[in-house]
Order: structure tokens, then C-alpha cells, then sequence
């Protein structure tokens, strides 16, 4: 491992939070509130820190793929721990474990919370909590890839390829600091243009802010303990459905289309999957809601806002959906498992990897029936690689097997199964909601210390795709280059 590299890369990690949390300092100002100042103070401490550690260059500026893994991961972990601490020391939250949950979850976009009344933190807490979202959704690292001096070389690409979100990471990036920044430029646009659209549905200046945040990084944190139900508004709870789905969808998509390649949007087969997937799920959860609600409209609204959510991992809710029928409910539990598409901010295991997935099984299929035939798996018109789909497949396994691990330790609560195993699935696809306890209604507080470290461990795993983190925890890998 280059620990100086890794060093000057968390070095920048807390200046970066520092900076950030002077923005809780603003708000806890204007809305008078004296918390600020634990945002003031630790973000200071925080920066002046950081600052030691960046002050001068790495000598040696290589970065291996395991540099790469160990420096988003670590990153993610300090983001975390240093974010808990306005919440801890001013008591908002009383226990470290749990505003470490509460901060993990933010970070990682889950949106999972241990809260049971949101509504008594202060603003500058409920703000700093919904932009964590925003800046965990696109990724702490590839912020610092846009602002930061450049590491040397293309040894960066180790570190998105840590953080993307998908199978693999294209090709089509020669300048990765350009990229880097288009995809914030991007990201910043969308959540500005949300941001209107609520102000102009009737919501205040600080709700469409943090709300906007939440969508953006498909987190779900409200500020209301009734979420995006507390406002009774078709139009506020569309707008924020339709930018769900957006958030979901693949970002080279935009870029796209900023291009003006429109003609090749229409080949993007993982597009197209992961909009029918909101389409098809949307209109059989509505048919199923039928005795459940007056009227074909509301079962429709109350589906699609539900479905965009589950999928793009955001987790706001508009009602209690534990009352909903079991046919329901299991498209709920498939939406939170698929996820999102490859370079989006949602989470689960990605569309991209179950299309993988479906091919490859087809193609051992008519392996055994045509067994001297050479059959190519491709997607989005490409040869999917052996080292691609040997990925997906390994993927795959350390996914159930960390599902199958969790479930058990977290067993020893003694609560129910549908809550031992939806919570598993919720956090480590940073979904955020399962069903049972921990329901759209529902929270986490009732869990053991213990529980809460495994959930922002399975957090964690989801967010960095599981590889960074599980990296770490291997001896071997810290030996030096």
C-alpha cells in the first residue's frame, strides 16, 4: 500500500467535510439556533487537519487498484465518523453508535434512520443530514477527482473505478478530472432544477433544499417524520417520483444527450430495461392496490411514487405500505434487490449486472444444447469480456453470502424474520425502508448496538460495491507496492 498517498487523499477528504460543514454553521446562523456551533468548531478542527495532511505532495504519486480500493473506503469511513460528531456533541443524537448509523446512512445515500422524532433536531442538523445525501450521492471521491491537483499519471482511474457504481467503468474517459466535473456539473443541474419545481409547488426555501438534496442522492432523509407525506400535494410528490427515476438512470446517459448523440440513447439496452422495469411494476403494484384505495388514480400514484422510490434506492415514502398485499410487497423486495442502473447514484446490485446475469445463464443453456457452438453474451452492443462476466458472477456470490451472514448475526435480536431479513436487504442496498418494523412507517432505533455496526457495515459494502470495503479487512493487501 502507498500509505502517503492514501494519507494525502483523506487529508483532502476532511477539508473537503470541514468546508462543507460551515454550510450547518450558515443555516443554525440564520435560523438562530447555538448547535451551529459544534459545526463550526469540528469543521475547523476537521480542515486544519486535513490541511497537515495535504500540504505536501506524495513523493511516490503511483496508485494500484488496491491504493485505489483502500483510499475510497478509508474515505468514506473518516467522512462518517468525522460527520457524526456535530450530531453526537450536541447531543441531537446521543449515542455515538447511532449518529455514526444515522451518518453512515446519510453518506451512503440509505436513508435508514434510528430517529422516531426528525422533527425535533435542529435545522442545521436536519440540513447537514440530507446533504450528506448530496454529497455521498455521486461520490465523495469523484468530487475530490474534479477539484483536487491532479495525482499523476492516469493512476486516478484506480480511484473511480473504487467508487463507480456498475460492472465496470467505460473507456470513453481521457480526461478523468473533465469527466469528473461534467458529471458533477450534472448532477448540481438536476438537483437545481428539482429545486425550482418544489419551490414552485408551494414548498419553502429550506424544504425544497434539503428535499432536492435527498432526491438527488437517492437517500430519502426528510425532514418530517411523515417524509414526502407530510406534503399533501399531488404535484410536490410527482415531481419528486419523476427526478427518483431520473437519479436511477445512467449519467453517460445525460451526457449524451448533452452531446447531442441522441440516436445512441435509443441502443442503451439498460435504459430501456430500467424503465420498463418502473413501467410494468408501476401498473401490476396499481391493479393490486385496487381494493386498497378509492380511486385507479390514487393506487397509480401511490405505486409509481413507491416504485421510483424502491428502485432508485431513495426511500421516501407517502404511506404506510406494511398493510399492502404480499403480491405487492414482492415486486417491492425484487425492485430493492435490482436497484438502480451502472453510473447513477441509486444502489442495489444494478441492472446492468442482472442483464449480464440473464445472458450468460441463456448462453450455458444452449451451451448443453449445441455444445461445439461459440455463443458471444453482449451488451449495449459490446462483447461482454470473461473478466467482466467472471465479475458479475463473483459479484454475485459475496453479495448472498454477506446477505446470508448479516441476516444471522442480526437474528439474535429476536425479532421477526420479515424484519431480520428486509432490514438486511434495505441497508445493504441503501434502500433505506424494508417491511415490519422497519417499514416506510417504521426505523432502526430498536436494534442492538451490535446490529447497528453490522447494518452500516452492510451500508458501507453496498455503496463502495463491496469489493473496497472487503479488501481492507485481507492483511495482505496493506504490504507495501
Amino acid at each position: 500500500m502507498n500509505i502517503r498517498l492514501i494519507s494525502y487523499i483523506l487529508g483532502w477528504v476532511l477539508v473537503i467535510e470541514g468546508l462543507c460543514m460551515q454550510l450547518s454553521t450558515i443555516v443554525g446562523l440564520i435560523y438562530g439556533e447555538s448547535s451551529f456551533i459544534y459545526f463550526l468548531i469540528i469543521g475547523i478542527i476537521s480542515a486544519i487537519l486535513g490541511a497537515t495532511l495535504v500540504i505536501k505532495k506524495p513523493k511516490n504519486p503511483t496508485m494500484h487498484l488496491k491504493d485505489g480500493f483502500a483510499s475510497t473506503t478509508l474515505s468514506w469511513i473518516v467522512l462518517s465518523l468525522v460527520g457524526a460528531l456535530p450530531l453526537y456533541f450536541s447531543k441531537s443524537i446521543p449515542s455515538f453508535i447511532d449518529a455514526f448509523f444515522e451518518t453512515v446512512s446519510g453518506f451512503t445515500t440509505t436513508g435508514a434512520t434510528i430517529l422516531t422524532d426528525i422533527e425535533a433536531l435542529d435545522k442545521c442538523m436536519l440540513f447537514w443530514r440530507s446533504f450528506s445525501h448530496f454529497l455521498g450521492g455521486m461520490g465523495v471521491v469523484v468530487f475530490l477527482l474534479a477539484i483536487i491537483p491532479k495525482l499523476g499519471g492516469n493512476q486516478s482511474i484506480n480511484l473511480m473505478k473504487a467508487e463507480s457504481t456498475g460492472p465496470a467503468v467505460g473507456k470513453s474517459m481521457p480526461k478523468l478530472r473533465t469527466y469528473a466535473a461534467l458529471l458533477y456539473s450534472i448532477y448540481i443541474g438536476l438537483a437545481l432544477i428539482e429545486f425550482i419545481l418544489l419551490l414552485l409547488g408551494g414548498m419553502n426555501v429550506f424544504d425544497a433544499l434539503t428535499t432536492a438534496f435527498s432526491t438527488a442522492g437517492t437517500g430519502g432523509f426528510s425532514t418530517y417524520n411523515a417524509s414526502m407525506g407530510h406534503f399533501d400535494s399531488y404535484y410536490l410528490q410527482t415531481v419528486v417520483a419523476v427526478f427518483m427515476m431520473l437519479f436511477g438512470v445512467n449519467f453517460y446517459v445525460y451526457i449524451l444527450i448533452l452531446t447531442g448523440k441522441i440516436k445512441q440513447i435509443l441502443k442503451l439496452e439498460e435504459l430501456w430495461v430500467y424503465l420498463g422495469m418502473v413501467v410494468a411494476s408501476t401498473v401490476a403494484i396499481s391493479v393490486n392496490l385496487l381494493s386498497y384505495y378509492d380511486t385507479f388514480k390514487e393506487a397509480i400514484h401511490q405505486s409509481f411514487f413507491y416504485v421510483t422510490s424502491i428502485q432508485s434506492s431513495t426511500g421516501y415514502a407517502i404511506a404506510d405500505t406494511n398493510p399492502w398485499p404480499e403480491f405487492s410487497e414482492a415486486l417491492i423486495l425484487i425492485l430493492t434487490c435490482v436497484g438502480a442502473s451502472a453510473g447513477s447514484t441509486g444502489g442495489g446490485f444494478k441492472v446492468s449486472r442482472i442483464i449480464i446475469l440473464l445472458k450468460e445463464i441463456k448462453k450455458e443453456f444452449l451451451l448443453i444444447i449445441h455444445p461445439r457452438n461459440i455463443y458471444t453474451v453482449k451488451s449495449e452492443g459490446k462483447k461482454v469480456t470473461h473478466e467482466v462476466a467472471r465479475n458479475v458472477s463473483v459479484y454475485l456470490s459475496l453479495y448472498i453470502l454477506i446477505i446470508i451472514v448479516t441476516t444471522i448475526l442480526i437474528s439474535f435480536n429476536g425479532f421477526d424474520f420479515t424484519t431480520n431479513f428486509t432490514s438486511v436487504l434495505a441497508t445493504i442496498n441503501n434502500t433505506g425502508p424494508g417491511f415490519s418494523m422497519v417499514g416506510s412507517a417504521g426505523n432502526y432505533s430498536e436494534f442492538s448496538v451490535f446490529s447497528k455496526i453490522v447494518f452500516c457495515f452492510n451500508m458501507l459494502a453496498g455503496r463502495l460495491e463491496l469489493y473496497p470495503l472487503a479488501l481492507i479487512l485481507i492483511p495482505s493487501a496493506w504490504k507495501k507496492n
